[in-house]
């Protein structure tokens, strides 16, 4: 079962890959690398059932590609900067010709054939690792070296779990793990080459993760239905490993399925999403809608409020009386305030153009301090600063980011009209566990219910008389837009904590 889990994995890969249509050359290597895998172990595994001499020759020509292969997937992983030349390809490929050719003769009959063709193919795997590690140490701190790195560790790893029923010969009773073991790494580094935008290790892992508890969940399902229904019951592992392979390959075979239907059913493009997805896929769809929308709703509207507006104007300097003048300051002052809510809509339902540069966030933030300082409505707040110093430096668009901080802090001291404290504190960094920079912006005012909370960054909700409900949201939509996040905890009449995500520019 062992051996049929690393085939399966090895097909369903390079299978995945076709299917999927994107593909470069690295992910066309892997792809070849993975079928002489495939090639390798589905020969044992038919081996073990029919007695073929031909199946032993497949193993054998499997062997003998995957040493070429791999020296030239490395090559391209290492960007053709590491010692791995053309050269050596070649004169690896030439080798293995060369064993292909003995494979039809007598010599193929000898003892230590298999175990020649073994020790090549280790060689070949042992300098793409160095050639790996090599290439790593030259490279400048960055996402890309981190995630190469991820593949450093995983590979001696991966080494040592799958050969440890060697110590069964102690008297120990260890499974062997050396397919499923393998295949791990296989779709570890399918995850490296194939989606770049991964490049945390939580999230190396939390997709590892989602696969086991997937696995774990189908398999039990299996298992405790095959008790009610059947006297023959497998053993879980082998239901565990069969579930796994469901699991890795559900996606390929969804876009299989997808291609045929929308070819005979090109109506049914919904056929294929979840019941539980159709939420968040109308939440998109109205997103879109929402920007199409936005600029005619905003043309619409501002025509005709300009027209009241100046004629309105016009009439204030015709009018006689106080009462005639009052009551057109009322008609402008109206049009105006509509006028900001159309202004801030619009910064709502478009997207961001983002201007990210480098930039230490301890600056922002200070620049933010003196705009607040100069508010009249502060001068009874205290400001404090716990700023934490040697920051790394963020990709953010400071403009952005500053309205962010004005519109969380202006809010703060609105909430504390008899006066009180305003921190900004500063964490995080490349030293933290996550790689997020935390800014933290804490007041002394009279706090959020914990109902509010729950409604606090939907747009147009909003507590305040003369409020249009769109300020929070838009902060929510330019943190996300920076890849990070915001939170919001809150003590009624104790005060309100804002804490802000953002990724740090370098993460090594």
């Amino acid at each position: 079962m062992d051996t049929f889990i690393l085939a399966a994995t090895s097909f369903i890969i390079p299978a995945s890959l076709v299917i999927t249509r994107k593909r470069d050359k690295l992910q066309e290597a892997f792809a070849g690398l993975c079928a002489a895998v495939f090639a390798v172990q589905a020969a044992i595994f038919l081996r073990n059932i029919f007695a073929f001499e031909f199946l032993f020759k497949i193993e054998y020509l499997g062997l003998l590609a995957i040493a070429p292969i791999a020296l030239y997937f490395f090559r391209l992983l290492t960007r053709k900067k590491s010692y791995l030349s053309g050269g050596a390809v070649a004169v690896f490929i030439l080798i293995s010709l060369g064993g292909s050719f003995f494979l039809f003769t007598p010599l193929s009959k000898m003892k230590y054939f298999r175990p020649i063709i073994l020790l090549y193919m280790i060689y070949a795997l042992t300098m793409c690792y160095f050639a790996l590690m090599w290439h790593v140490k030259k490279m400048l701190p960055g996402m890309e070296k981190r995630r190469l790195g991820y593949l450093l560790y995983a590979c001696p790893v991966a080494l040592i779990l799958s050969n440890i029923d060697l110590l069964n010969y102690w008297g120990l009773n260890l499974p062997v793990m050396n397919g499923i073991v393998l295949s791990i790494l296989l779709y570890l580094i399918l995850l490296i080459i194939a989606y770049p935008q991964i490049n945390e290790l939580h999230d190396f892992l939390a997709r590892a993760l989602v696969i086991f508890i997937c696995s774990v969940a189908g398999a039990v399902i299996f298992y405790f239905a095959a008790l009610f229904f059947s006297s023959n019951i497998p053993s879980f592992a082998g239901v565990l490993m069969a579930s796994f392979l469901i699991v890795i390959s559900l996606t390929p075979m969804k876009i299989v399925l997808k291609n045929i239907f929308s070819n005979f059913y090109p109506e049914s493009k919904d056929v294929f999403t979840s019941l539980y997805e159709f939420d968040e896929k109308l939440e998109r769809e109205k997103a879109v809608m929402l920007e199409e929308m936005a600029p005619v709703f905003a043309h619409e509207i501002r025509n005709p409020l300009g027209s009241i507006k100046g004629a309105a104007q016009y009439l204030q300097s015709e009018a006689v009386t106080d009462e005639q003048k009052e009551l057109l300051n009322v008609i402008v002052d109206g049009t105006n305030r509509l006028d900001a809510v159309v202004s801030r809509f619009l910064d709502y339902a478009h997207p961001y153009e983002l201007n990210l540069e480098s930039q230490n966030i301890n600056t922002i933030i200070r620049k933010t301090i003196s705009i607040i300082s100069a508010n009249i409505l502060a001068e009874k707040i205290t400001v404090v600063q716990e700023l934490e110093e040697n920051l790394p430096e963020a990709q953010v668009d400071e403009q952005q980011i500053i309205q962010v901080l004005l519109n969380i802090a202006l809010n703060a001291v609105e909430s504390m009209p008899q006066g009180g404290t305003l921190a900004f504190c500063t964490a995080g960094g490349k030293d933290s566990d996550d790689g997020y920079i935390n800014v933290i912006i804490r007041d002394t005012g009279k706090g959020i219910s914990r109902e509010e909370i729950k409604n606090i960054f939907k747009p147009f909700y909003t507590t305040k008389e003369k409020g249009v409900g769109l300020g929070l949201a838009i902060c929510q939509k330019i943190i996300k837009e920076h890849g990070g996040s915001i939170s919001v905890k809150s003590v009624p009449v104790q005060g309100t904590v804002f804490i802000i995500k953002i990724r740090t520019a370098v993460q090594n």
